[in-house]
């Protein structure tokens, strides 16, 4: 009896040896791969996190990193290779769509409407003027500051232990001027939309995506006869020859809604920096309000203007 309860003994610590040492050499088929944020292409860039993606070669499923530190970090992951990308994922109000695969991987932002500054007044959104072959278009919110890399082909290995990605950024600004605006005294609210630009960025492509989307902004006087405003974008959109058109909505002291529209085509195609396009605008001529009676809501339809542009 002495000699079985050796042999069972014997025979428990020879397989819980073995199970041991399976534990073992299944932990050291994982390796520490080292990731370093080089941020030399966005020297003012300060996120508060970055997302690594690592895809595998042979298909399988997308592995995600979060990083606290923008400088990088150590992440552990297995011998192979991959394609991968970053971005920050602190901005707001950016979605992401089709991750399953690098090539498809796009950021994009979430719906809107079109005159939200106009809501507090008791006017709605949705019969303010669409731009003419863009009434189907998402409205879209800007995308907050995006930055972003890829890399293709990139061997996992003991010997090859280190990542470098350079993030710079995926979203531009695009600056409206109008000069010469008639009449700025009467206003009560201001807005502005812009169609034809991109609905998203494909970040392991490194392009704007072919949604076309319109994205309202916000319009301010900067004097008595000069208004200003800015949005941030993906990009316009790269599907052909897409028009842009400015809409400039008015809504004056008497309750009348103008609308005026400005074909901005040009400016944005011929722009030299595309993360950095300036419209350049001459003459909005605004009527006098009526009467004496102050601002009163109105159910009239928008009047609108079409603005020739000299070239």
């Amino acid at each position: 009896m002495k000699k079985t309860l050796l042999s069972l003994s014997a025979m428990l610590a020879l397989v819980s040896c073995e199970h041991k040492e399976l534990c073992y050499d299944h932990m050291h088929s994982l390796l520490h791969l080292q990731v370093v944020f080089d941020w030399s292409h966005a020297r003012t860039a300060s996120p508060a996190s970055m997302s690594l993606y690592l895809f595998p070669a042979d298909g399988g499923k997308s592995i995600r990193n979060e990083f606290t530190n923008p400088a990088g970090g150590d992440v552990r992951t297995t011998e192979g290779r991959y394609d991968t990308l970053c971005l920050n994922s602190d901005a707001e109000g950016i979605r992401y769509r089709n991750t399953e695969k690098w090539e498809t991987f796009e950021i994009t932002t979430v719906s809107t409407s079109m005159l939200p500054e106009f809501s507090s007044l008791g006017l709605r959104s949705d019969d303010a003027p669409r731009a003419l072959g863009a009434e189907n278009e998402r409205i879209a919110a800007p995308p907050r500051m995006v930055w972003s890399d890829c890399r293709t082909g990139v061997d996992v290995s003991a010997e090859e232990h280190r990542l470098t990605l350079s993030p710079s950024a995926a979203v531009g600004r695009c600056t409206v001027e109008i000069r010469h605006a008639e009449n700025l005294a009467h206003v009560q609210e201001l807005s502005a939309s812009l169609s034809g630009m991109a609905g998203g960025f494909l970040v392991g492509a490194g392009k704007a995506s072919a949604e076309r989307v319109t994205i309202p902004f916000e319009m301010t006087k900067s004097d008595a006869t000069t208004l200003t405003g800015s949005l941030q974008t993906f990009g316009h959109c790269p599907a052909g020859h897409t028009a842009h058109t400015l809409i400039v909505y008015a809504l004056l002291a008497d309750g009348r809604k103008w609308y005026y529209t400005y074909d901005v085509t040009e400016q944005i195609h011929t722009a030299p920096d595309q993360h950095d396009i300036r419209i350049l605008l001459d003459g909005l001529p605004l009527p006098e309000a009526a009467g004496s009676g102050g601002f009163r809501p109105t159910v009239e339809s928008w009047r609108d203007v079409y603005i020739d542009i000299e070239m």
